[in-house]
């Protein structure tokens, strides 16, 4: 059952605020991640009861838990802003039967002396969202926090309509993001980023806490994490969409599932989020907004790291220079493995960039070309038919025999590199309505069951493969709260 282990409460208290969730009206259970529950030793029978249910709404505290709101800061939109967990508290850190560690947070669970004139609630839409996106990426072999459960609160949550008010359960290695260090080294003693840092090298990295220079091996650690996670996210075109520095997590997993969403036409620029008005975390530019976050990250540390003043700029440069190449190549790399490519060959790239003008030429569908691909399907579109694309067929084809793997090889690794299907945008907002408005879980729970293996290719994935109608008005997502 519960095993709570508060390690983060054990800092100094400038990092968080000691405060217990705020009990909602009647609480009721909506939606609980079995899995992930046995994963953590706690078992659903508990979970489904009503003292179950009280603890994942925030009405009851469990033995051994520690509730806490975390502070940070964060450049949002390029702007420093001092932020904090304003509607969330992290009740523990749950350590599991195999010995693992993870935080165990309540989002929407009341106000806390950093709601900064927020109500600290959540709704339901929102929350059965970030359950349904973080338990999909999870699935694709994406690292996420993820979703235990979603609690209805019984009350009515005032946006711009009255909403059913709502609890998520998440679950993360840790929430210490890049904001966590801004907020410590901008408002706190300077010793206090020392242990800071220290703390995050033992519960993410122990194996540096003996390295000659463990500072600058913790920065060159993050951002090999990020080089790899901005590239899974690259090549299932899903879009972040709130990349401020407080939403980016040391431990490299995705957080903070707000304006999120899926591409469905390949084009670098595509952005959903209602308030990135000029693009700035469109999809062409998540890697280059990894580096300006991961530089922010930097300069929290370089008080840390010994030498001279120069040279410490020097390694700090070199190492942010360095994300430039490891997420080539992780992105290269995953590129090769969508089309069956196993070797490498320097003109690799351009084959790949040809593909991809195509796609964006003929407003290609990004997750079912690399599908009919996998299948060898032609779905008799315009740039099927294009001497374009016939012409990059013939060159893909030929690349394909200049590697020691056979064609059923080359299938095999496409179909485990290319995601027969995604939480597509309309069939997410189809799922939410009718759990909104309805009462109705059957889309949602349908949905998560087809997401929970994205690479077998089954009949009834077929079905989720469509795209929306055809609509004059873009798709448009926003930070739910």
């Amino acid at each position: 059952m519960w095993n709570f282990d508060n390690s983060y409460a054990r800092l100094p208290e400038s990092f968080f605020t000691f405060i217990e969730p705020f009990p909602v009206k009647s609480p009721e259970l909506v939606i609980l991640n079995s899995s992930l529950a046995n994963e953590l030793g706690l078992e659903e029978s508990y979970l489904k009861s009503q003292e179950g249910v009280e603890v994942l709404a925030g009405n009851r505290i469990p033995q051994g838990a520690l509730p806490i709101a975390q502070a940070y800061a964060g450049h949002q939109y390029g702007h420093f802003r001092m932020l904090g967990d304003g509607r969330a508290v992290l009740i523990g850190e749950q350590i599991t039967p195999s010995g693992e560690r993870f935080d165990i947070q309540l989002k929407g669970s009341g106000k806390t002396p950093y709601s900064r004139g927020g109500d600290g609630r959540a709704t339901l839409g929102p929350m059965l969202r970030e359950y349904i996106i973080s338990e999909a990426m999870h699935a694709l072999g994406i690292a996420t926090t993820r979703s235990l459960a979603v609690v209805k609160t019984g009350e009515i949550v005032i946006r711009d309509l009255p909403l059913p008010g709502a609890v998520l359960t998440r679950v993360a290695s840790s929430h210490i993001r890049f904001g966590t260090f801004e907020y410590v080294a901008n408002f706190c003693d300077p010793v206090e980023v020392k242990i800071l840092a220290d703390y995050t090298l033992k519960r993410h990295y122990p194996y540096l806490l003996e390295s000659q220079n463990r500072y600058l091996d913790l920065l060159k650690e993050v951002v090999k994490r990020y080089a790899k996670l901005i590239s899974k996210w690259q090549l299932v075109g899903f879009i972040h969409g709130v990349m401020n520095t407080d939403n980016m997590a040391v431990s490299g997993e995705t957080i903070d599932y707000g304006p999120c969403a899926f591409m469905n036409e390949y084009d670098p620029a595509t952005v959903f989020s209602s308030i990135d008005l000029y693009g700035r975390y469109a999809y062409g530019n998540q890697a280059d907004i990894a580096r300006w976050n991961l530089a922010r990250f930097a300069e929290t540390l370089m008080p840390l790291i010994g030498g001279k003043p120069h040279e410490v700029v020097e390694l700090v440069q070199e190492t942010l220079v360095e994300f430039d190449r490891l997420f080539k190549k992780e992105w290269l790399d995953g590129m090769r493995s969508k089309l069956g490519i196993f070797n490498e060959e320097d003109r690799d790239e351009s084959l790949v960039n040809q593909l991809l003008d195509l796609m964006k030429e003929y407003k290609a569908d990004f997750t079912n070309t690399f599908r009919d691909l996998t299948l060898c399907r032609n779905n008799g579109t315009d740039m099927y038919e294009s001497q374009g694309f016939k012409t990059w067929h013939s060159k893909w084809q030929e690349r394909l025999k200049r590697q020691k793997q056979d064609s059923q090889s080359s299938l095999e690794l496409m179909k485990k590199s290319n995601p027969s299907v995604i939480p597509r945008n309309h069939r997410v907002e189809a799922a939410l309505d009718a759990a909104v408005h309805e009462g109705n879980l059957r889309l949602t729970e349908d949905l998560l069951d087809v997401l929970s293996d994205p690479y077998s290719y089954t009949d009834i994935q077929e079905e989720y493969t469509d795209l929306p109608p055809i609509s004059d008005v873009p798709y448009r997502t926003f930070c739910g709260t």
